[in-house]
Order: structure tokens, then C-alpha cells, then sequence
């Protein structure tokens, strides 16, 4: 007889299950290293500003290196929610590959350890681009790495199944929980100290904006027909649209807010808050559209504007012979280009403090923003603006022209249907249709209606508030018989166009076309 002390093969179900379970600790192992990285970097940012943490940083990369059509297709689907998706995106990816890296880690833990120094890698670069702080990206790199080499090697010397568990395999779950937690923490913890060391909301709620030198006219009576389910005249701020490339809001403090203007003028200009509050304000009604709106899409809104007058201001800098594009940058980068001899023409044009009778929220550019009617958001609205720059088109190519965008993107004339609402089951007889239409600085003349191809019939106008705003509309539908339905619509501008019938998509102008919906009558 033989003593043979050889252990028989574990049966090869058992090392199936046991190999998935090691493969699920090692990726485990990974996304703790992730979740150290992360953290790091949110609480590093919150001393260097929310923009410098990496996630932030490399988003607002992948934003500006994303072409054009693939940015028209997130709004057009993701609307609003286009940021959550994109982050939502990024943390899939970097749980991907921190996962791989994991897996990398068992086997070479020094490699696996260079995923995450490649990370940071990543998230510097992506600050560089966006003038942002590197720091972060570099502490959540250097930590990150650090973490997958010490797990790695941790889940390296863990001798594999089907060998017994022993203090090696509790020490990896252990350092792998703990890790996790601590990361947790520091997330936590650094996202809300960054909150409160860069919260401004105590800082806007105390501005008290003075009462407007030139107070806009009083809105006629009648500009709201009464008609269940019609926007309101004036979208109040919560409901105002909001289309930008900002993933974190830039948070100014307007204590320290200040305004350069620069570039070809004989006398450049530097300003406060105080200051800019201390000029003559002025009110403005105005309904401001993106051009990335859809015919008939909701990129649009009307409000009262409150602030200085821009051309006041351009004629104390004194604008120089040859100069025919403004340039304002916002404090995230952005950068918008407006025609200047528009902006010196006589238009309201503003630098905007108020928004509805109240100070801008953080949202829409406090503490201040550019307005300048008759132009899309793109060549007219820089938000969280903090410069100035009187140049040419020859000379700089904006954010939005460098990624093909009409130079100018004077706004087109609009029309929509909001009553009855698409595929809407209405009864038959006399039908209430209702919308909005916008030719903002030419106004709205004429709009004009019809169902299933046949003749127009002209809408009943609101009352007229005035060039800069939509106008409302009106038209009861005679006789709707049962069935399915097509309404559509078309205005006509103050100057006599009439809007297009041809359909365009928003690049690189602004869409044109008639806007329909289909309703059933019952």
C-alpha cells in the first residue's frame, strides 16, 4: 500500500463557481479603488472648485469634443436631462474599466495600478482643456493607483480555491468593505464641503436690485388668452428652459464678481457688482429661444428682464473703427459672439442682474448675463458672464461657430400648437386651437391655420406686447367630424414673410417649418 497525500481535484463545478467568485472579488477590488479615486478627487475639488473634479472636468471634455449632430441628438432626445445622462454614462464606463482593472490587478498588480494612474492621467488632461484645477485629478489618480496595488497584491498572495479560506481572502473583503466605506465618506464629505465653500445662494438672496430708471411698458390686457393648457404669457423661472454645456452651475460670488471689457476700445473697462447696480436699469420683455429648438419644440420662453444697458456701456469703453463682434466668455469657458453693429443698433440690449422681479438664478447666469434680442441663446446670452471682448469675426470663431454654427443666428419666425396637445381625443363640433408664435424684433402679423391640407383660415391675435415677445393665438376649428385629424400652422412677420413650409433641422440656423398635430375627434 502507498500513502499518497496528493488532495483529489475539486469536482469541476465547484471550481467553476469558485473561479466566478474570485473573478467577482477581484472586480470588486477594482470598483473600491474607483470609488478611493473618486472620492479623493471631490474632496481635493472642494478646495480648488467644483469644476476641477475630474468626473466634472472630463465631461465637460467629452461635451466639447462631441460632435455636432451627436450633441443635437441628446437634447432632441434627452432634453434637459442630457447632463444626467452623459454623467451617468461616464461612472458606467469608469465602473467598467475599474472593474477590468481589478480583474488585471490579481494577476499584475503594478499594472493594474497603471489603469488608475492612466485615469488621473485622463482627468488632467480634461482640466487643462477647461483652464480647470489639476490637482484633484492628480491626488485621485496617485490614490486610486495606490489602492489597486495594495488590494492587488492583497487578492495576489490569496491562495486560489479550492485551497480553505484563511485570514489572506477575510483580509482582501475586509480592506475591499472598508475601502468602499471610507470612499463613501469622502465623496460625501467633499461634495458637501464644496457646496457650502462655494454656495452663493445666501450671497443672492441678500442683493436687493434697485428700481429700473426705465421701467418696461405695462403688459396690454388681453395678451394671455384663456385657454386650458396655452403657456402662461410669462414663463416664471422655474419653468424657463435651460440648454448649456455647464455640468456643475458656476457659482460667483457677486461680492467678487467682476466684469472686464477689453479688446478694441479706447478705454477698457473694469466693474463690480456694486458698480454695475449703481447704473441706470432698465426692464425688458423678451422671449428668448435656443436654436437647437425642433419646430415646435419647447426651447423657448418669455420673462422680464431687468439690467444695464450694453450699448451704454460699449460707448464708455468707445468702441473702435473696425470692430464688429462682441465676445462674451462666461466664468466656465463658454464663449458667445454677437454682432455688434446689432447690439449698437438701438435694440434693448441689456446686462441682465434680474429675472422676473428677482435676482437671476444661479441656473440662468447669476450674477449677470447678456440679453440681446433677435438672436438665438448661442450669439446672445452669456451666462455667468465675467468678460468682454470687442473684436472681429475675422479674429476669433466662438464656442458654437467652431463647431459650425451660423455666425449670426438671428431667430427665425415660429409657430406652434399647444391646444389640443398631440394625439389628443377631443370632442366633435367646435374645436379651441390655441398656440404661440415668435419673430422676435420683427413681431408677429398674422397666423394662420388648417386642418387636413385644406384652406387657411386666419387665428384670432392676443393682444401685441410688443416686437421683442411671442404672441399668442387663437382659432375655433368649425364643424370637427369623428376620425383622425392633421392641424397646422404658419405665421406670418411684421416685415410680411411668411414662415417657410420647408423643413430643417436646428443645424446649422435654426429649424424651419410648419408645426402640425394629430387628433382624434370622438
Amino acid at each position: 500500500m502507498t500513502n499518497d497525500s496528493t488532495p483529489e481535484p475539486a469536482p469541476a463545478p465547484r471550481r467553476r463557481r469558485d473561479g466566478v467568485l474570485r473573478a467577482v472579488g477581484a472586480a470588486a477590488t477594482g470598483l473600491a479603488a474607483a470609488a478611493a479615486a473618486v472620492g479623493a478627487g471631490e474632496l481635493t475639488a472642494a478646495f480648488t472648485g467644483p469644476d476641477s473634479a475630474p468626473v466634472i472636468a472630463v465631461g465637460s471634455a467629452a461635451i466639447d469634443l462631441t460632435p455636432t449632430p451627436l450633441k443635437e441628438y441628446a437634447v432632441r432626445t434627452f432634453g434637459t436631462h442630457d447632463k444626467l445622462v452623459l454623467l451617468s454614462g461616464i461612472y458606467l464606463t469608469m465602473a467598467a474599466l475599474a472593474a477590468v482593472a481589478g480583474l488585471i490587478a490579481a494577476r499584475r498588480p503594478a499594472l493594474g495600478a497603471a489603469v488608475f494612474a492612466a485615469f488621473g492621467g485622463v482627468g488632467g488632461w480634461a482640466a487643462v482643456s477647461r483652464s480647470a484645477g489639476v490637482l484633484p485629478a492628480v491626488v485621485a489618480g496617485a490614490v486610486g493607483a495606490a489602492v489597486m496595488f495594495w488590494l492587488g497584491r492583497q487578492l495576489h498572495r490569496t491562495p486560489p480555491p479550492p485551497e480553505p479560506a484563511g485570514p489572506g481572502r477575510r483580509t482582501v473583503l475586509i480592506a475591499t468593505g472598508g475601502t468602499l466605506a471610507v470612499a463613501a465618506l469622502a465623496g460625501y464629505g467633499g461634495r458637501r464641503l464644496s457646496d457650502s465653500r462655494n454656495d452663493v445662494a445666501g450671497a443672492r438672496a441678500a442683493v436687493r436690485l434697485p428700481a429700473p430708471a426705465v421701467p418696461a411698458k405695462p403688459v396690454p390686457l388681453g395678451t394671455h388668452p384663456a385657454v386650458p393648457g396655452l403657456s402662461p404669457f410669462r414663463t416664471p423661472n422655474a419653468d424657463f428652459y435651460r440648454v448649456d454645456t455647464a455640468l456643475t452651475l458656476p457659482r460667483i460670488d457677486p461680492r467678487r464678481w467682476t466684469l472686464r471689457v477689453h479688446g478694441l476700445v479706447d478705454h477698457p473697462l473694469l466693474m463690480s457688482f456694486d458698480e454695475l447696480l449703481r447704473r441706470p436699469l432698465e426692464e425688458l420683455d423678451h422671449t428668448l429661444s435656443c436654436v437647437s429648438n425642433e419646430v415646435g419644440g419647447p426651447y423657448v420662453s418669455t420673462t422680464r428682464w431687468l439690467g444695464a444697458s450694453l450699448p451704454a456701456l460699449l460707448r464708455q469703453a468707445g468702441v473702435r473703427a473696425g470692430a464688429d463682434q462682441l465676445v462674451g466668455r462666461s466664468k466656465d469657458g463658454m464663449t458667445i459672439g454677437t454682432p455688434l453693429a446689432s447690439v449698437l443698433d438701438g435694440r434693448p440690449a441689456l446686462l441682465a442682474v434680474g429675472m422676473d422681479g428677482e435676482a437671476l438664478p444661479i441656473a440662468h447666469g447669476f450674477p449677470c448675463r447678456t440679453v440681446v434680442p433677435g438672436f438665438y441663446g448661442y450669439t446672445s446670452a452669456t451666462k455667468w458672464l465675467v468678460d468682454l471682448e470687442v473684436t472681429t469675426f475675422a479674429a476669433y470663431d466662438p464656442y458654437w461657430v467652431r463647431r459650425g454654427w451660423d455666425r449670426t443666428g438671428t431667430v427665425r419666425t415660429a409657430s406652434r400648437i399647444e391646444v389640443p396637445a398631440p394625439f389628443a381625443h377631443v370632442p366633435a363640433g367646435a374645436v379651441t386651437v390655441a398656440g404661440t408664435a415668435w419673430a422676435t424684433r420683427r413681431g408677429i402679423a398674422a397666423v394662420e391655420v388648417r386642418a387636413d391640407g385644406g384652406p387657411w383660415a386666419e387665428a384670432a391675435l392676443a393682444a401685441d406686447a410688443g416686437p421683442d415677445v411671442w404672441r399668442q393665438w387663437t382659432y375655433e376649428w368649425p364643424n370637427a367630424r369623428p376620425g383622425t385629424h392633421r392641424i397646422e400652422v404658419r405665421a406670418t412677420d411684421a416685415t410680411g414673410a411668411v414662415q417657410t413650409e420647408a423643413r430643417k433641422p436646428p443645424f446649422p440656423s435654426g429649424s424651419t417649418g410648419w408645426h402640425s398635430t394629430v387628433v382624434t375627434v370622438i
